[in-house]
């Protein structure tokens, strides 16, 4: 197998090569591999850039304890995909309604839908998707983490289901290889993920102080095994993660269903990528012990396991197959990665730029979005050959359309 590891120092593994890594976040990386709770050297993938207390593009073992701040506070947000029966020569010409239809039927931002989706929506699917709905409700009124919230909007808990959010979440109809159609997104678990992993990283930040815990940054600040509050984050962390997948689910419903609306007949499902999430947490076993994994920024890539990198506005995208890498804890990264913040995007790049660099693309091109334009982004090339011994390709994507939040 060919191997792209750049180094193993310092208790860092890295998947850098030929992308070059920012001064911030090295200095990150550098109090990730410090601390106490390691179960073994931090997995470092080629999107790396700069995150809250830990860098995003970040694997992270421990033992004993999870660091809320490295979950982040958009828990289980990730990504799905799925190829349509339908063909590139099927699309009109123009995407323009189709665009508008897509942004009408699934809320952006901030906004939610005017009452939960599928109450009264027949058909095999529509009945699967409530059934989970209902699941995840009943487990909500038993999660300390959730009711602790207090003042929680409970109606938009529920609103906010199938919906997008916005920053660099998206909807993309793509071709891929051979002119084949496929619906792309990218969402987590909106207010009540944020809401949930806010409060954790504020517990976590206030007992490291109780506890005279000397930190690189208040950020990695964990919580540990056994405690309440370490029973009550990750009750709503699975809970959230839950609920972000659902959420994404939820949108391919919609998306699939706006479509119809075009081609006047249903949309069937000819292939599909898993599900997968890049922000979150789980036990796994590796080197023969188990371990909280927390893939910040990172999606799993199992041997066989499909997963999706996507690329920027303008750029490719890949559905993968993982190699079941071990020292990467089997992982890959979960896209480009920024390589410049937002503001600078701002400063740097014009609506003229975004227009330029997103020729050919059904997408917004005003300057409310110019900080998603590809030139923010690492070159996506440059991040897949950085770890071809981590995933193959199975897909490769040219998106059409694309809806930001």
């Amino acid at each position: 197998m060919e191997t792209t590891l750049t180094a193993s120092i310092d208790n860092v593994r890295l998947w850098t090569g030929g992308v070059p890594v920012e001064e911030a976040a090295r200095a990150q990386i550098a109090n990730l591999a410090g601390l106490p709770i390691l179960g073994g050297p931090v997995a470092i993938m080629p999107d790396v850039h700069v995150g809250k207390g830990a860098t995003v593009g970040s694997v992270i073992a421990t033992t004993g304890a999870i660091i809320p701040a490295a979950v982040g506070v958009d828990i289980g947000c990730g990504m799905v995909a799925m190829r349509t029966t339908l063909t590139a020569n099927e699309l009109p010409q123009s995407l323009a309604k189709i665009r508008s239809r897509i942004e009408h039927d699934v809320p952006v931002g901030f906004d939610a839908h005017a009452r939960p989706l599928l109450e009264t929506d027949a058909g095999d699917r529509a009945g699967t998707l409530r059934m989970r709905m209902h699941a995840l409700s009943d487990r909500c009124q038993t999660l300390d983490a959730v009711q602790d919230l207090g003042r929680l909007d409970n109606a938009r808990v529920w609103n906010q289901l199938g919906t997008l959010g916005g920053g660099n979440h998206f909807i993309e109809l793509c071709l891929d290889e051979i002119d084949r159609v496929w619906v792309m997104l990218h969402s987590g678990s909106r207010n009540i993920g944020n809401r949930i992993g806010e409060a954790a990283i504020a517990t976590a930040r206030r007992l490291a102080e109780r506890d005279h815990v000397h930190l690189p940054d208040r950020d990695l600040a964990w919580l540990t095994e056994g405690s309440v509050e370490f029973d009550r984050y990750v009750g709503g962390l699975r809970w959230a993660q839950d609920y972000a997948a659902l959420n994404r689910d939820l949108m391919l419903f919609v998306v699939l269903e706006a479509l119809a609306h075009f081609f006047a007949r249903p949309i069937g499902v000819a292939e599909s990528a898993v599900n997968c999430h890049h922000n979150y947490a789980d036990i796994e076993e590796h080197f023969g012990r188990r371990m909280w994994i927390t893939r910040k920024g990172a999606v799993s890539a199992r041997r066989n396991e499909l997963g999706i990198i996507p690329g920027s506005m303008g750029a490719r995208s890949f559905i993968v197959r993982g190699k079941g890498n071990a020292a990467s804890y089997q992982s890959c990264s979960h896209g480009a990665g920024r390589r410049m913040s937002r503001a600078e995007a701002r400063r740097r790049f014009t609506s003229a730029d975004l227009v330029a660099q997103t020729a050919g693309v059904e997408c917004r091109k005003d300057a409310a979005v110019v900080d998603e334009l590809p030139a923010a982004y690492k070159d996506i090339d440059a991040v897949m050959a950085a770890q071809l011994d981590l995933v193959d390709v199975v897909h490769t994507l040219k998106q059409v359309l694309c809806v930001k939040g």
